[in-house]
């Protein structure tokens, strides 16, 4: 895959700010995935105005491949400032590959309590879906071969990066 195929961070975070817009009136609390998903959830919170604080998980203990794929070294507390009963939420993350950290995210969330409704918006959907989750906003829908994965870079500077697996 070519990356200058790729729109620039700040180009599909515009694109997902639109399409989030009708959720701010609904009074939604945005929460983002530690890391990349805080780093753009702080990004689409400032640029939609809105509200009510930002929540922030750490799903490193809810993951059910950890033994596979390590645990992470920097875990970081969640923070959750309202409650998430009977409220809508915005549950942001950087690429959507298998669906196992959408998954272990919603199990926080629930955790915390029952909220209304949970909308996922990502910057990257990929394929290789493992879990039958989708996103309900896509910055960008990429098709990469096996040996191939995204990264988001960043914090202050975002960028997408499409790297090589070593086998």
């Amino acid at each position: 895959m070519n990356p200058t195929t790729i729109p620039t961070v700040e180009q599909l975070l515009a694109n997902m700010g639109q399409a989030l817009q009708p959720m701010t009136a609904q009074q939604a609390l945005m929460v983002g995935i530690h890391t990349g998903g805080a780093w753009l959830a702080e990004q689409l919170h400032r640029q939609l105005q809105m509200t009510e604080p930002l929540g922030v998980l750490d799903i490193s203990f809810y993951r059910d491949d950890f033994t596979r794929i390590g645990m992470n070294p920097e875990v970081k507390a969640s923070h959750l400032p309202v409650g998430v009963d009977d409220r809508h939420i915005i549950l942001v993350d950087d690429v959507l590959h298998t669906g196992r950290t959408t998954r272990a995210a919603m199990n926080v969330i629930f955790d915390y309590g029952r909220p209304r409704s949970i909308l996922l918006a990502v910057l990257v959907e990929r394929n290789g879906r493992e879990l039958p989750i989708q996103a309900d906003v896509v910055g960008q829908h990429l098709q990469l071969t096996a040996h191939e994965h995204v990264k988001l870079a960043g914090p202050d500077a975002l960028r997408l990066d499409i790297l090589e697996r070593v086998p």
